[in-house]
C-alpha cells in the first residue's frame, strides 16, 4: 500500500507550501491507521476572500456620504 513517494519525510513547511495552505483553512482528518492520517481540505466559505480583502481594507473611515439638501420625501410623485 505504501509507494516510494509517501515514504518520504515532509516537514509542516514544505507541506504547506507545496501545497498552498494558508492559515486558517479548516481540513477534515481521517484516521486511516495507526500513525496514518488523511487530510482533506474543506471548501472556502463562498465570498470569504472578498470579505478579508474588505476588513483588511488599510484605510477605513474614507467614505463621507455627499451633502444633500433634498431627499425622497421632497421629490413629488407623478400624478396617475
Amino acid at each position: 500500500r505504501r509507494s516510494p513517494a509517501r515514504a518520504r519525510s515532509w516537514s509542516p513547511a514544505e507541506i504547506r507550501e507545496r501545497d498552498h495552505i494558508r492559515p486558517g483553512q479548516r481540513f477534515q482528518v481521517e484516521r486511516i491507521d495507526e500513525g496514518e492520517y488523511r487530510l482533506k481540505r474543506e471548501p472556502a466559505a463562498r465570498n470569504r476572500s472578498l470579505v478579508r480583502l474588505l476588513l483588511d481594507c488599510p484605510a477605513k473611515g474614507w467614505f463621507a456620504p455627499l451633502p444633500r439638501s433634498e431627499t425622497r420625501d421632497d421629490v413629488p410623485l407623478p400624478k396617475a
